[in-house]
């Protein structure tokens, strides 16, 4: 169409974006913008440059610009410290930071080389797995505010929200499960060393009675804290399942280890045996070791986000014509608030001054910005892609339109029905069926009248046929799958969704920044080619309006701005008219240029220069990668909705991937997004899962029997969910998900091997002649096999499935 085309584009030295054939160029390497530039000389000034030696490109891009000079003025406000600062004296400050940019090495060493941009910064440590940044700062010779300003010159601006000011105390990570691993395994190595001298002595042969005192007392010794302390979270989860009226697999552990721990204090005492100490604390280990590896996704990701996460902690007042930061809470009705470009409005308000053009997309699904003439009302959750606005507050933060519609959304009474899972249901009845055992082996040696052999018979069987190898295999087998979920971005926030998850039989998808990816679009041009001169005055034109539509032209276009634009006006909802040297232009809609709409599906933009249609520009979403393969796949085996918030301009498109009796819904609000899931579940056996990414999805993602909310990498705010996938993986959810059906079966085969090893034992056992020795060797045997058979059969299955089972390339996944 006669735009220029760079065929060796040049990439940034920075972040790697492609320079649109105007390079900066600055001590002889290319920059896409000034801001990149600026961090380039920062790190050069402060001989950091090292940072592009890890990796190439490591940097992300600052086409957004500078930030404004009082942006952070709020971080000197002391109620605002309060919250943030975890430590604080007159040498020291502590403070951490969540930084969403993290994703590389580079990053790492250059964060932790920031007293070299700072001065009065002491040290500071990046955990990378939850991308935040640990600083201890000396207030005499730096601030709050100036730590943050110097992360967000080099291109790491904090995530700092609403949420913090909610925040009543420290969270301090839950280290209790370690603490309890920590002591099991020293009590489990310790006992079967002092355990190893009776093993190898032969059948009658005895130790020294001071030898064996004193090894019995110290295997005592390190069983209290074991069964008391480490074992304690079986015993509470029996007791609150039992309260519910519930056998939950708890229970028959609970009791095994009492009945276990019972006999071997009896036989220490009585003198007849040694016990089954060893045994009590491998099981005890192995189990809390399982539990452990299930959890450690929860803890490193936030699943449970509120819409505080997503609000800006302060905002400007303006009072008696100065301007000065308050916190978000702090406003209330009828204060004149001044919000800038790419900021979120946290309250509900009219404009009263400037330019307003809003993307609602998070809140309500729709992707078209909206113009807001002043006098009309604003919502909280919007976001200006304008110029700076003021407004005034109409109603406080609690009481906003986005704060009622997550609160409708959370206090709904379609709270998900309590899940007992498919370990629970077998456990329950592999403990009737070795009580039943245990009952008949005692009544037949009791009928014999051989006592000994009764309570012998009687607790071995409870000992040796304990379900701990069942959930051994469920805690390992889960707690691996999802270490290899999270190495392919998709995280999980509870094993128990494994199971739920492969019983799924309907998915329904959201479109905008689900399927679509955000803030992209696809643009054509049909008519007259366009000379250079058109083109340069076109981008004159647009580069004056903040349209979402114009942006994406711009970057078809490649080109910058030059020349001044005369008598510009722009009209609100239909397009824009400029005099650039002698030409009049019009841009915007057919109705605005003034010819007929054309056929096509989807946004236009006719060009009309001098009264004579030139050319229209059409402008359509551009889908995530390798989406449509993924319902292709999806449809054969699932049913497949999609319901958007969006308009229907892309229904054309989308009709040709989905099935023609599967439903595809444009313009649907919240409610009605919830009322669909809800309509779904009605069927008895449907299990359904939603995926979506936005507020406006919240409510969905709560109803379903599993919701899964995308996210991409610059996005700091995800709604509550049980699941999180970053959107570039989310093409391989097809694989995911046939993964997990895969970690029922190895449970199951886990299962039936453990059956083996219980036949064995209860043999010996209801004939009252099971030794030490062999329960020793049998119980922990058992419990290593389970181990390394779930943990190898769960990474093949990965392999197989085309999955990543460790970190690409030795470098951490983002997260």
């Amino acid at each position: 169409m006669g735009s220029q085309n760079i065929d060796n584009k040049l990439k940034c030295y920075h972040c790697g974006d492609d320079c649109l054939g105007h390079p900066i160029v600055f001590n002889e390497k290319p920059f896409c913008c000034d801001g990149c530039k600026t961090v380039y000389s920062i790190l050069n000034k402060s001989e950091l440059c090292s940072y592009y030696d890890l990796n190439e490109t490591p940097g992300i891009s600052q086409k957004s610009g500078a930030y404004r000079k009082d942006k952070f003025a709020f971080l000197d406000l002391p109620e605002v410290q309060t919250k943030l600062i975890q430590f604080s004296d007159t040498q020291q400050v502590h403070v951490t930071f969540y930084l969403p940019q993290i994703h590389c090495s580079s990053c790492l060493w250059l964060l932790e080389n920031l007293y070299k941009l700072e001065n009065g910064v002491v040290s500071s440590i990046v955990n990378f797995g939850k991308k935040e940044l640990f600083v201890i700062y000396n207030p005499q010779e730096t601030t709050l505010r100036k730590v943050v300003e110097t992360l967000a010159n080099i291109g790491y601006e904090p995530h700092i929200s609403l949420n913090h000011l909610d925040s009543k105390d420290l969270k301090i990570p839950n280290r209790s499960r370690l603490y309890k691993i920590g002591v099991a395994g020293f009590a489990f190595g310790n006992i079967m060393m002092m355990s190893v001298p009776e093993y190898l002595l032969g059948k009658g042969a005895e130790l020294e009675s001071d030898i064996s005192l004193t090894i019995k007392v110290l295997i005592i010794a390190l069983s209290i804290p074991l069964l008391f302390y480490s074992a304690s979270e079986f015993f509470i989860g029996a007791w609150n399942g039992l309260k519910s009226k519930y056998l939950n697999i708890d229970a028959p552990i609970a009791l095994a280890l009492i009945v276990t721990y019972a006999r071997s204090l009896y036989e220490v005492f009585s003198g007849t045996g040694s016990g089954y100490f060893d045994s009590l604390a491998g099981i005890v280990f192995f189990m809390l070791v399982g539990r452990w590896l299930q959890d450690r996704t929860y803890q490193s990701i936030s699943f449970d986000r509120d819409f505080k996460s997503f609000f800006p902690i302060a905002v400007n007042l303006i009072k008696d014509g100065k301007s000065r930061p308050v916190t978000v809470d702090q406003l209330k009705a009828e204060d004149v608030i001044q919000i800038h470009s790419q900021e979120l409005i946290p309250v509900d308000a009219i404009l009263s001054k400037g330019q307003a053009v809003i993307d609602y997309s998070f809140v309500s699904g729709e992707s078209a910005p909206v113009n807001i003439a002043k006098g009309e009302l604003l919502y909280a959750g919007g976001k200006q892609i304008g110029g700076k606005i003021e407004l005034i507050v109409v109603k406080e933060v609690a009481q906003s339109y986005l704060t009622n519609l997550w609160n409708k959304n959370s206090n709904k009474t379609y709270q998900k029905e309590k899940h007992h899972s498919v370990i629970d249901t077998i456990s329950t009845y592999f403990t009737y069926i070795v009580f039943t055992i245990a009952f008949l082996a005692a009544s037949y040696w009791y009928l014999q009248g051989e006592s000994y052999l009764m309570w012998n018979a009687l607790t071995t069987i409870l000992i040796v046929a304990c379900p701990c190898a069942l959930l051994l295999s469920s805690n390992f087998t889960n707690g691996n799958i999802l270490r290899i979920l999270g190495f392919n971005q998709f995280y999980l926030k509870s094993p128990n969704l494994i199971e739920k998850i492969s019983k799924i039989s309907h998915i329904v998808f959201d479109k905008t920044g689900t399927l679509t990816q955000h803030r992209k679009s696809k643009v054509s041009y049909q008519g007259e080619l366009l000379t250079q001169e058109e083109q340069t005055h076109i981008v004159e034109i647009l580069s004056q309006s903040y349209h979402p539509a114009t942006s994406a032209i711009l970057d078809y276009l490649e080109m910058m701005p030059q020349g001044k634009v005369d008598h510009f006006k722009l009209t609100k909802g239909k397009g824009v008219e400029a005099w650039v040297d002698d030409c009049y232009y019009k841009i915007g809609s057919a109705e605005f240029v003034g010819v007929e709409k054309s056929d096509t599906k989807g946004s236009e933009v006719n060009i009309s220069i001098n009264g004579q249609l030139k050319g229209i520009f059409y402008i359509s979403n551009v889908y995530r990668f390798g989406i449509f393969d993924l319902v292709k796949k999806l449809k054969d085996k699932y049913h497949l909705s999609l319901i958007s918030g969006d308009n229907d301009t892309e229904a054309k498109v989308l009709s040709q991937y989905f099935k023609e009796d599967e439903t595809l819904f444009f313009n649907q609000k919240p409610d009605d997004k919830l009322a669909y899931i809800a309509h779904l579940q009605k069927e008895p056996t449907a299990q359904v899962m939603m995926i979506g990414d936005g507020l406006n999805d919240a409510g969905a993602l709560g109803q379903s029997d599993v919701g899964i909310a995308v996210t991409d990498s610059n996005n700091t705010f995800t709604p509550a969910s049980d699941g999180i996938i970053h959107a570039d993986m989310l093409s391989g959810l097809d694989k995911y998900l046939e993964y997990i059906k895969d970690g029922r079966r190895i449970v199951m085969v886990s299962f039936a091997v453990s059956v083996i090893y219980n036949v064995i034992g209860v043999y010996f056992a209801v004939q009252g002649i099971l030794s030490p020795l062999i329960a020793a060797i049998l119980m922990p045997s058992s419990s290593i096999s389970i181990v390394l058979l779930t943990y190898g059969m769960s990474n093949w299955l990965a392999k197989h499935r085309g999955l990543r089972t460790t970190y690409l390339s030795g470098k951490r996944i983002e997260r």
